[in-house]
């Protein structure tokens, strides 16, 4: 006896090219179209111009640490850029220069003033959409600031 043919094609249970069983691409980390890419100190930054600024996601490995990373590339004490922004993912700590200290945990909107040491807590990455503006920060952290 002759078997019926399929006339229906059958449907692929293949994962979807580029993805891993089971695991969707990740939007966090996703390419940026037509952003500059960087990686500084294993700091990944994707930077794209946005009206008369520039908006940056910032991708800080677990174990990373401004004063052990990035003092020893740029030479001052602190880091001396403000960053005003959204903590999507993972956790920061961080302390100023006259010792107040921070502690960040995703999802979270920042405004963290230049002159701070900060790090990385915990075992997952933390990704920052950061901006290129200090809307209104002073030049560095005082108390009352806002």
């Amino acid at each position: 006896m002759k078997r019926a043919r399929r006339t229906a094609r059958a449907r692929s249970t293949a994962p979807a090219r580029g993805r891993a069983l089971g695991r969707a691409r990740d939007p966090l980390s996703a390419p940026i179209r037509g952003a500059e890419h960087r990686v500084i100190a294993g700091v990944k930054l994707d930077i794209v111009r946005a009206a008369n600024g520039r908006v940056k996601r910032v991708v800080y490995p677990p174990g990373f640490r401004w004063s052990t990373h990035i003092r020893p590339i740029v030479g001052t004490e602190y880091c001396m850029h403000a960053h005003v922004g959204f903590l999507a993912r993972g956790r920061v700590q961080g302390r100023y220069r006259d010792g107040c200290a921070f502690e960040i945990a995703a999802p979270q909107v920042i405004a963290i003033e230049p002159g701070h040491d900060a790090w990385v807590t915990g075992t997952e990455a933390a990704v920052l959409i950061d901006t290129v503006r200090r809307f209104g920060l002073p030049p560095e952290h005082r108390h009352g600031s806002p």
